[in-house]
């Protein structure tokens, strides 16, 4: 099941947020969420916030939020999505796109963005079968763990011009 997020769920969003930083190469961050980053994100995010709930647990979550500052990007949004290991594989994934996609159609987002670790190509998988495009590369983006890491961008129209 696919529902808003709630400040509540803030605990099992960073157990799953934090599993994922603290992977080698998925996320170029180290700095762990706690309940309260997590709950203030949700409430700033306002609605752009989903999670995936299976056995009435959290097993995934997806939001998004501006791309860039500026009024110029307004109409763009970067999107985050991590599962918990337990949930791959089911459509959760899919399901939590799908809300990412409709809830930012609905605030007249044109374009979403997706930048993923070159180290990810699971990732860049999931977005080509959702219709995402790679935008480019840029490489030695991110650094962790003393390795430089590409970035790749994706991109997918919601709204065509």
């Amino acid at each position: 099941m696919i529902r808003a997020a709630t400040p509540q769920d803030a605990p099992a969003i960073a157990a799953i947020w934090n599993a994922v930083i603290a992977l080698p190469h998925i996320t170029f961050t180290t700095d762990t969420k706690s309940d309260a980053d997590v709950a203030a994100l949700i409430h700033a995010r306002d609605g752009a916030f989903w999670v995936a709930t299976a056995d009435d647990t959290v097993a995934g979550f997806a939001t998004f939020g501006s791309f860039r500052a500026g009024p110029g990007y307004r109409h763009t949004a970067e999107h985050s999505v991590m599962l918990g290991p337990q949930a791959r594989g089911r459509g959760l994934g899919r399901a939590l796109m799908g809300a990412v996609q409709s809830g930012a159609t609905a605030r007249d987002i044109h374009l979403l963005v997706a930048g993923i670790s070159g180290a990810n190509p699971d990732a860049v998988a999931f977005h080509q079968r959702l219709g995402f495009t790679q935008s480019g590369t840029i490489p030695q983006a991110g650094r962790k763990n003393d390795r430089w890491h590409d970035l790749i961008l994706m991109h997918k129209v919601l709204i065509p011009s």
